[in-house]
């Protein structure tokens, strides 16, 4: 608070008296008013300092969200997730603490802007909470692994069995067992070649149409097996039994790959993030940019 001391007045006359008494208000009128002006640019000044801090806190959001996405891993996934929900929760304080400063400031257009990119933040946090939800899934990662390690390691032990079989069993034509064999292996090879497009499709018909192959092949590796069963001797049926077996142990991984395919959780993250979330990104820093440019020119041309 500032203090105001009047002079001695006992020996001035009336009207000298009233002078002096109005000089000394003009100067209280104006430290006033001074100590006002400071108070309203310092309150312009962290307003400003907040609105900087909203914008650097929403774009280093906006790219741990972009990381999770693109990560090829669990662990990397959560932890890039796990930055982008710190930094929006960082966006919504400085949000709370930007409004009554700009409120006491009366500045009805930047409090206007304000609440505009909070409508829009709240938009794209709901978009990008769903982004995150499907991105640390990793269902499409998931069956790619699967896809390329046991159901591969699986194929292997399909042939290595058919291969015994087709040769040296001393019973029916060689080239009717090999015949047999790698018509088994081929169906098998057409479902681990359908894989991937199935992984990499968005399109639900298109995936229920690929399902229709693998079926189809399946349905042809099982005839030929049943079919070499006839055609071994006795001796040889246990292998028969264990390429059925492996066979068997495929298709079960097959359908693993299908169910976590069938959710695209990578796929959706990614289409979200590229479409949905871009233009509610592109939404928030238009009104951001508003509000910091207002600012700005309150700075330049006085804090009123």
């Amino acid at each position: 608070m500032m203090s105001v001391h009047m002079p001695a007045s006992q020996n001035l006359g009336p009207e000298r008296q009233r002078r002096a008494c109005c000089a000394w208000l003009v100067v209280f009128v104006i430290g006033v008013s001074g100590c006002s002006g400071k108070s309203a640019m310092a309150e312009l000044g962290e307003a400003r300092a907040l609105t900087a801090r909203i914008g650097i806190a929403f774009a280093t959001a906006s790219n741990a969200s972009s990381r999770a996405v693109m990560s090829d891993t669990d662990e990397s996934s959560v932890a890039y997730a796990r930055e982008a929900e710190e930094r929006k929760q960082d966006v919504q304080k400085s949000v709370a603490a930007l409004q009554p400063l700009l409120q006491d400031l009366r500045y009805a257009d930047e409090v206007r802007s304000l609440e505009g990119f909070a409508q829009a933040f709240a938009e794209y946090r709901a978009i990008d909470d769903r982004i995150l939800e499907l991105a640390v899934e990793n269902s499409n990662i998931k069956a790619q692994r699967l896809s390329f390690g046991p159901v591969q390691e699986t194929s292997d032990a399909i042939r290595a069995a058919v291969d015994a079989l087709s040769s040296g069993t001393g019973s029916a034509p060689d080239w009717h067992l090999r015949a047999l064999g790698l018509s088994v292996l081929a169906s098998v090879r057409e479902i681990q070649a359908l894989q991937a497009p199935h992984i990499d499709e968005r399109d639900d018909d298109r995936m229920t149409g690929i399902e229709a192959q693998m079926a189809a092949a399946d349905a042809s590796a099982r005839g030929d097996l049943r079919t070499l069963a006839t055609l071994v001797p006795r001796r040889a049926r246990p292998g028969v039994a264990a390429a059925t077996s492996a066979f068997e142990r495929f298709m079960e991984l097959n359908a693993q790959v299908v169910v976590l395919s069938r959710r695209n959780t990578n796929v959706r993250s990614l289409a979200m993030s590229l479409n949905e979330k871009g233009k509610a990104s592109a939404g928030c820093e238009e009104r951001l940019r508003s509000l910091s440019e207002s600012l700005s020119r309150r700075m330049v041309g006085g804090t009123r």
